[in-house]
C-alpha cells in the first residue's frame, strides 16, 4: 500500500538574542493539523514571555475539524479568550498591558490562510520573490485588511511602520484578527517571523536567502545566523513552510 506524500515540510525556531535577558517570543510548529504560528510578547511591558506563551498553549491545544471554516473560528475564539484573560491578569497585577502580536498560518488543500495582530509578519516567496503577506498594525500603515480577504500576492509588499503598535492581543476589550487568503502552489514558502527579523535583516536579504533554495530548517538557521551576527537587538523567531512541489 502506497502512503500519500507530506503536503509540506516547516521548520520553526526562537532565540533570545545578544540584548533582551528574557524570550518573549513563543513559536508554534503543528504540521499534524496544517497551523503554524508566532508570537512576539510586547517587550517593556510586564510578562510578555506570559502572554506569547499562552497564545501558542491554546493554539496548540486546537483539534482541527473537518471544516476550515470551523478551525478558523476556533483559532479566532482561542485568541479572544487569551484577548479577555490577558487583561483580566493585568487588571489583577495592577500593570496597564499585557500583551502579544500573533501571525497565524493555516493550510488547506486549495490554499493558505494568514493570519495577524500586530507587527508579527507571514511572507510569501514564489516565482522567485518575497512578498508580504500581511500588512503591520501600526502607526504609519494604512490599516484596511478585511476578514478573509483575498490577496493575489502581486501587490507590493507594504511599508513599515512607525514603530507604535495600533493593534495587538491584550491592548483592547474587542479583538479583531485579519485575515488573507493565498493561493496554494506546488513549491511555494511561507516564513513567519516576530519583528526581530526584520529589525536585523532587509526584505531584499530574506528573498535572497530563499532563492538560495534550502530546505526549512536550512533557511531558518541562515536567518538565525545573520540576525545574530548583526547583534540581534530583540528576540527572534521565525517559522517556514515549503509547500510540496
Amino acid at each position: 500500500m502506497s502512503r500519500a506524500l507530506p503536503a509540506y515540510s516547516s521548520f520553526g525556531h526562537t532565540d533570545t538574542g545578544k540584548v533582551r535577558r528574557h524570550n518573549e517570543d513563543a513559536v508554534l510548529v503543528r504540521d499534524d493539523i496544517g497551523l503554524w504560528v508566532v508570537a512576539d510578547g510586547l517587550g517593556g511591558h510586564s510578562a510578555g514571555d506570559y502572554a506569547s506563551q499562552l497564545i501558542v498553549e491554546r493554539l496548540g491545544q486546537l483539534r482541527r475539524p473537518d471544516s476550515v471554516d470551523d478551525f478558523i473560528e476556533a483559532i479566532e475564539d482561542s485568541l479572544e479568550a487569551v484577548n479577555a484573560d490577558l487583561r483580566s491578569t493585568a487588571y489583577e497585577r495592577g500593570v496597564d498591558l499585557i500583551g502579544s502580536t500573533v501571525a497565524v498560518l493555516v493550510h488547506h488543500p486549495d490554499y493558505m490562510i494568514c493570519g495577524w495582530v500586530g507587527d508579527s509578519r507571514v511572507y510569501c516567496y514564489q516565482d522567485g520573490q518575497l512578498r508580504q503577506a500581511t500588512r503591520d498594525h501600526a502607526h504609519g500603515v494604512d490599516d484596511d485588511a478585511t476578514q478573509l480577504g483575498a490577496w493575489d500576492g502581486d501587490r507590493p509588499p507594504p511599508q513599515p511602520g512607525g514603530g507604535v503598535l495600533t493593534r495587538a492581543i491584550g491592548a483592547e476589550e474587542r479583538l479583531f484578527v485579519d485575515w488573507v487568503v493565498a493561493a496554494r502552489r506546488p513549491g511555494v514558502q511561507f516564513l513567519l517571523c516576530s519583528d526581530g527579523v526584520n529589525k536585523e535583516m532587509t526584505d531584499r536579504e530574506l528573498e535572497a536567502l530563499f532563492r538560495s533554495d534550502q530546505a526549512p530548517p536550512g533557511l531558518i538557521g541562515s536567518i538565525f545566523e545573520t540576525s545574530l551576527a548583526r547583534g540581534a537587538r530583540d528576540n527572534v523567531s521565525a517559522v517556514v513552510v515549503r509547500l510540496a512541489a
